[in-house]
């Protein structure tokens, strides 16, 4: 466990409505942890010791928005992260200093009706780290709730604890989307959520699977992945100048004729859930996990006349402490395997850089602080 006499300065990531991104002075300053005045009922402060970079981190880098969800002032990054308990509020009684845990990086209301019906992901006033124009995690010292830090065993390193949240993205999915033993099952893309997700469908039971991509470095890393797994996983390159139907007609033909009962959409891109929506089967379900564009065409027809069920995800709700169970027993312990890159946070420029770059074969890039 971290002294409090012999904490570094709390530095964070930032980036601006402008596109930059830097290093800077975070909130709550040392001072303000020595002295105690930086917890309020209730919360906690984690010294983060792993976060990783998601694809919505880079896109408010890149883009300022996702959707509705603006960057309009200097922002801080971050809602993947584990770390250790340095200090907590009198009010605060299941956690102390020295304890590990990884950070759900929401605070919902818990009275609107999501909330009341336990579908807090869809809190009507949650607050979401990293999500404008509340500050992420990425940053050296965070005050949170302690109820939304989950204890992680010592036997799950800080790292571990990093890579619950897009794992709960994907227990999420392929519980919703219902997934069971010997469906067929399409995964459309290969980046770290589509990845997590081709773990989760196969500790679910899915047979075959089949994963897509429009680059064939991830689809190889996806091969290797599973490689040591029982069942089969095939690879779809998705090339240029096909229609959607064909994509649709080519992907049912790697799968050897048979059509899909499920597709998990993880790219979030209009053609991709267009092609899934063509090679699901009559009664299959097109599970939309990725984030789009704010308006889509889709093909109506075919969703109608196949009464193809098309649903969409919105983050997770209830899943860190069975994530923390699966990853601990060994049971999706190949989710490990994603981290491609460590840097320092010092380095969070260059780590951000990575992550952005195709050709850098990133993965998951995990961003560490001592």
């Amino acid at each position: 466990m971290s002294s409090l006499n012999a904490l570094k300065p709390n530095i964070g990531v930032f980036t601006d409505p402008q596109h930059n991104l830097w290093i800077d002075q975070a909130s709550p300053s040392v001072e303000e942890i020595k002295k105690g005045d930086a917890l309020q009922e209730g919360e906690v402060i984690v010294q983060i010791r792993s976060t990783g970079i998601c694809g919505s981190d880079v896109h408010f880098w890149h883009a300022g928005r996702i959707g509705p969800m603006i960057v309009e002032d200097k922002h801080i990054l971050g809602h993947e992260s584990a770390g250790e308990i340095i200090a907590v509020h009198p009010s605060v009684t299941n956690l102390k200093p020295g304890d590990r845990v990884a950070v759900e990086p929401n605070i919902p209301c818990h009275t609107c009706a999501p909330c009341l019906t336990g579908r807090y992901n869809g809190c009507e006033n949650v607050l979401f780290r990293s999500t404008p124009p509340v500050p992420g995690l990425l940053r050296r010292y965070i005050t949170h709730p302690g109820v939304w830090c989950h204890k992680i065993p010592e036997t799950m390193s800080f790292e571990d604890g990093a890579l619950l949240e897009p794992l709960s993205v994907a227990l999420a999915a392929v519980e919703r989307a219902n997934v069971r033993l010997g469906d067929v099952t399409l995964i459309c893309g290969a980046g770290p959520i589509g990845l997590v997700t081709l773990l989760c469908a196969k500790a679910a039971g899915a047979e075959p699977i089949v994963i897509t991509d429009i680059d064939q470095g991830r689809l190889d890393f996806a091969k290797k992945l599973v490689a040591d797994q029982p069942g089969t996983v095939k690879t779809f390159l998705v090339g240029r100048g096909k229609t959607e139907e064909e994509l649709g007609a080519a992907i049912v033909s790697e799968f050897g004729g048979l059509e899909p009962d499920v597709a998990l959409e993880c790219t979030g891109v209009e053609s991709s859930i267009a092609s899934a929506i063509h090679a699901v089967r009559f009664g299959g379900t097109v599970f939309v996990v990725g984030v789009g564009k704010n308006e889509m065409k889709f093909p109506f027809m075919r969703l109608s006349t196949r009464e193809v069920d098309l649903k969409f995800q919105y983050r997770y709700a209830n899943t860190w402490p069975k994530a923390i169970r699966l990853v601990n027993s060994g049971v999706l312990a190949g989710v490990r395997k994603l981290v491609t890159h460590r840097f320092d946070i010092q380095e969070a420029i260059k780590a951000f850089e990575t992550s952005a770059d195709l050709k850098s074969g990133a993965i998951k890039v995990q961003i560490t602080s001592d």
